[in-house]
Order: C-alpha cells, then sequence, then structure tokens
C-alpha cells in the first residue's frame, strides 16, 4: 500500500478508481456477522499476501473481541444495578419484616393479655388464647425470615453473649411456657443443671430452643412428652429436645438443616422449613453443632459446644 500520509491527501473525483481493494469480515464471538474491514487504495498495490491478509485478519479478530468486550462490559453494569436495586428490596423487606410487622404482633398479644385477665367470657378467654399462641408462632416466623435473608446478604448470625446463668434459664423457661400457651394439651419435662455459666447469646439460644420445641411439637406423638435438658460444666454446654414419633429416614438426616426442607410425609404439618436451619445457625455462631439421632423409639436433637 501507499505511504498513508500520500494516501489521505489524494484528491478522489468521480473519475478516480480505486486499483486495490481489501475486505475481511468482522463476526461477533457469538458468530453474528458484525460488519467488515476493508481498505482502498487509487494505485493498484499487490495485497493478496499471507502477510496482509494475516495483518488484517488479526485487525478483524480485534475488533470483534473489543466489541465482545464493551458488550460484556455493559452487561456487568447492568447486572450491578440489578444486584443495587435488589440489594435495597432486600434492605426494604428485613426492615417491615423487623418493624412493621412484629410491633402489630406485640400489640396484638398484649391485647390478648388484657382480655385473658379480664374477660369473665369462657368462650372470648378461648378465642384470646388461641390469638396469643398464634402471635407467638407469627413473631417465630418473622425472626426465622428475617434471621435467613440476613444470613443470604451477608451479614450472618449475631451474638451478644452473656454468662448470666440465672437469665439462660429463665428465657428457657419463658419459651417453654410459650409452647404450652401454643400447645396446652402437650407435657414437657424439662430438666436444668446449669452448674457453671457458660458465655451464650440468651435470645439465640431460646430461638434456637423454640426451633427445637416447634419442631418436637410439630412431629412428634402428642401422647408422649417432649423431653428437655440443659446442662453447662467444665466450659461445656448442652441442651437437647427429645420426643417419641416416627422415624427420621437417614437419607432425610442429611438433608434436614437445610433451608425450605419440609416433610412430605406429613402434608398438614408444612412451614416454611427454616426453624431447624435457623437453628443449625445459631448452633455454628456459637461455635459448636446440632446432632441428630432418630430411631423407632425416640427422636432426638442435641446442641453442644464449649467455650474451652
Amino acid at each position: 500500500m501507499d505511504d498513508n500520509e500520500e494516501f489521505r491527501d489524494h484528491d478522489v473525483t468521480k473519475t478516480d478508481k480505486f486499483k486495490s481493494y481489501i475486505s475481511v469480515p468482522i463476526h461477533r464471538k457469538d458468530g453474528s456477522f458484525f460488519g467488515t474491514l476493508c481498505a482502498l487504495d487509487m494505485h493498484p498495490t499487490k495485497i493478496k499476501t499471507p502477510e496482509i491478509e494475516g495483518m488484517f485478519t488479526l485487525f478483524s479478530d480485534l475488533i470483534s473481541f473489543h466489541l465482545d468486550a464493551v458488550q460484556e462490559l455493559d452487561t456487568v453494569h447492568l447486572n450491578l444495578e440489578e444486584e443495587r436495586k435488589t440489594a435495597e428490596l432486600r434492605e426494604q423487606f428485613i426492615a417491615i419484616l423487623g418493624h412493621d410487622l412484629k410491633n402489630p404482633i406485640a400489640t396484638t398479644r398484649m391485647c390478648s393479655d388484657i382480655l385473658l385477665k379480664f374477660s369473665k367470657d369462657e368462650m372470648v378467654k378461648k378465642q384470646a388464647g388461641l390469638i396469643k399462641s398464634t402471635s407467638f408462632r407469627m413473631e417465630a416466623l418473622i425472626d426465622n425470615i428475617l434471621d435467613f435473608a440476613r444470613g443470604r446478604l451477608g451479614e450472618g448470625i449475631t451474638l451478644k453473649t452473656t454468662d448470666d446463668a440465672h437469665a439462660l434459664e429463665t428465657a428457657i423457661k419463658q419459651v417453654i411456657n410459650e409452647l404450652k400457651t401454643i400447645s396446652p394439651q402437650r407435657k414437657i419435662n424439662a430438666n436444668f443443671d446449669l452448674v457453671k455459666p457458660v458465655s451464650v447469646d440468651v435470645n439465640r439460644i431460646s430461638q434456637l430452643l423454640s426451633n427445637l420445641l416447634n419442631n418436637a411439637d410439630t412431629h412428634g406423638d402428642r401422647n408422649h412428652p417432649i423431653h428437655i435438658s440443659v446442662i453447662s460444666n467444665n466450659g461445656e454446654f448442652k441442651l437437647s429436645v427429645k420426643n417419641q414419633g416416627n422415624k427420621i429416614p437417614e437419607d432425610s438426616i442429611s438433608q434436614i438443616f437445610q433451608p425450605f426442607v419440609k416433610d412430605e410425609d406429613s402434608p398438614g404439618k408444612k412451614g416454611l422449613g427454616l426453624g431447624l436451619y435457623i437453628a443449625s445457625e445459631i448452633a455454628k455462631a456459637h461455635g459448636g453443632e446440632i446432632n441428630v439421632e432418630s430411631t423407632e423409639e425416640e427422636t432426638s436433637f442435641e446442641f453442644v459446644f464449649s467455650n474451652n
């Protein structure tokens, strides 16, 4: 080809004719045709050489690569914007659950307590008790969804630990009383042996126990009591919940702590499938784990961790 400067300065008129021409197609990464890379010269030039053809093919590939890079960058920016909007919606979702829903539930429970205390009508007291028990279930569901949402956002389970054994025992007894409100016919046997203080998040332990108790109440045999044991000694903490009922299949045990896992054999006892998942996450946050054993006679969930 002629010198570039000479090529740009050449005055092209209607009578001019191009003597040399080369054209190479440009294809995108997906194989679609984008356009043509071509070069023109007013003078006859030998173009059909491996060097020139190779150079133009290389330029074509570079243009194709650049086009795909720009498109991928635009796609990344679009995806990031979508993720930002999704994150904002998640934060709003958590705010609604944590404030706009829990406050009305607290008000509902307070009103039910007033009715239970002052009403003399047995029908009213019965309905008030039902409202109160339902409020406990709603609050537990909201707490589980909140923790699940926070976990997916990367915040995870947060802990505020204390070694106040009295506060721990009081909180656990409150959880047991809440279950008795929900299932007044259910018998619960509790054993406390808090010999030495252990550093735990009292509220989280209460949530863990509540989830394990609700699971036992849902799937356990109602003709037999639920057994709870809480032991702390030498820096080790054990909390177990045992109930009689159908044996959990081995293949189900391996997935029982996964989110949204539900009992397909009990269609009338389905929930969100988050209770055991959140319980296991609370156990992990304490540096412990929940062990499961299930036989034809008994199913046991035991949370164990050590401060040592």
